[in-house]
């Protein structure tokens, strides 16, 4: 929760608020989607950033800042987690509750 507050309020800022909430979520959650993707493709934790930033992600640019303070939320579930759960489904259903 408090990691999801942190996201927030780093892309609610002024200068990179013109998103809609809902469509910050949504960023938000692709997001969120990438870095479990890499976590599955056994990405190491530190390389994440590029990893997700060489898919060519169509979010705005400024949602990149957000990669490190989401991966370390995903690899902390475990394994078994990452393979059957849609994370980023999570993510988006807590952020709109916000």
């Amino acid at each position: 929760m408090i990691r999801l507050a942190l996201v927030a309020a780093l892309l609610t800022s002024p200068a990179l608020a013109a998103d809609t909430k809902s469509e910050s979520c949504a960023y938000q959650s692709q997001v969120v989607a990438a870095i479990q993707q890499a976590r599955l493709d056994r990405v190491k934790e530190r390389d994440v950033p590029a990893a997700v930033a060489a898919t060519n992600p169509t979010w705005p640019e400024n949602y990149n800042a957000a990669i490190p303070l989401i991966a370390p939320w995903v690899y902390e579930q475990k394994m078994k987690t990452i393979r059957t759960k849609d994370l980023s489904a999570a993510w988006l259903d807590l952020c709109m509750k916000q």
